[in-house]
């Protein structure tokens, strides 16, 4: 059936330079290609990819209820982002803590309305 190789999630954004920038500057995700120009940013962090696409007459996300809900993201050093989003002044839309499924897990919303899940594996 073939195999998975990796996953980028393709968000649409009203102001694709302020979002490059929250990415970037607030959450640690670097630029692999596109220099906002040509209505794109492709970013990356470790092994979690975005492609950024300029839409300022889209529906904004924060409009979207939960269908602003865009990613869950596993990753190792939890407390240390907890703290980058909040010296940030990032909307939580959940504070960190103990699920029953077994994640240290938080989220917050963008500054599009777009919101992430972030977890980690209690060991």
């Amino acid at each position: 059936m073939g195999e998975f190789l990796s996953s980028r999630f393709v968000l649409a954004v009203p102001d694709l330079r302020a979002s490059t920038s929250f990415y970037m500057e607030v959450l640690g995700f670097n630029r692999d290609f596109g220099d906002e120009s040509d209505g794109w940013s492709f970013l990356s962090r470790e092994n979690v990819r975005l492609m950024l696409g300029h839409c300022p007459d889209a529906l904004p996300a924060k409009d979207l209820g939960d269908h602003s809900y865009v990613a869950h993201i596993i990753l190792d050093g939890i407390e240390e982002l907890y703290q980058t989003v909040q010296n940030h002044g990032v909307e939580l839309v959940q504070p960190l803590e103990v699920t029953p499924w077994g994640l240290r897990e938080f989220g917050i919303r963008t500054i599009d309305g777009h919101r992430i899940m972030f977890g980690e594996v209690i060991s």
